[in-house]
């Protein structure tokens, strides 16, 4: 792990500790605590402009390529859970999936069972799902309620779809790898931003291990911003 990403990562710790929860107790599992973080109503955040947040037909980026990050505000203690979602090149078709992590914890070997999931269709279909959590593994209380999408003159659908094998293969953490000893992450944004880099997405914000996921949301620049309500 890098410096920079490490130093992020303690602070991610003690954060957590003056909040008084143990973090990753419910990995990113949503919990429905009655409090989220209100999206702007579909305004495009920062000023977005044709070719990164603008819109194409039925409200999806104007393409070639586009990005979507969904986000549950209030899971794994209010620090909040990611999916993600990427249109396939030139199509009105997407690709979008999660790691739901429903075991609620810090740690699951690779090849284990960490909730994971993808599916295709269509825009519309996309946004219906996640608003439903169609996919989630189980009894889902809490569905995705806020999504933030952009344009992407670059793409690589392929390079996506191998992330998304391996992001579905090498298991869950959160805190210290017992292999290792060091701290890190595979958690969901880890996923949501491995798939979306692989995809070669125009501007997608790094995001470091243990990185808390509603604070990264806030940090892509020229991505829409809108409420996900149940379709």
């Amino acid at each position: 792990m890098s410096g920079l990403a490490r130093k992020r990562g303690f602070r991610w710790a003690l954060a957590a500790t003056a909040a008084g929860v143990v973090v990753g107790m419910t990995g990113c599992q949503p919990m429905d605590t009655g409090a989220a973080v209100k999206p702007s109503g579909g305004t495009p955040s920062h000023g977005a402009t044709a070719g990164t947040g603008s819109v194409g037909s039925a409200g999806q980026p104007a393409g070639p390529g586009g990005a979507c990050v969904f986000v549950k505000p209030d899971g794994a203690q209010k620090f909040g859970h990611t999916g993600w979602g990427f249109r396939i090149t030139g199509t009105d078709r997407w690709e979008y999936g999660a790691v739901e992590n429903p075991g609620n914890g810090l740690y699951t070997p690779p090849g284990g069972d960490i909730g994971a999931w993808h599916a295709e269709g269509s825009y519309a279909q996309m946004l219906s799902d996640m608003s439903r959590d169609a996919h989630y593994p189980g009894k889902s209380t809490h569905p995705y309620s806020r999504y933030r999408c952009t344009s992407s003159s670059t793409s690589d659908v392929n390079g996506a779809r191998a992330m998304i094998r391996t992001v579905e293969s090498r298991g869950f953490l959160v805190g210290i790898d017992p292999e290792t000893g060091d701290l890190g992450s595979r958690d969901c944004l880890d996923a949501t931003y491995d798939v979306l880099k692989a995809y070669r997405t125009r501007h997608l914000t790094p995001a470091y291990q243990t990185e808390i996921p509603n604070v990264w949301v806030e940090t892509l620049v020229l991505w829409t911003d809108k409420a996900l309500t149940p379709r």
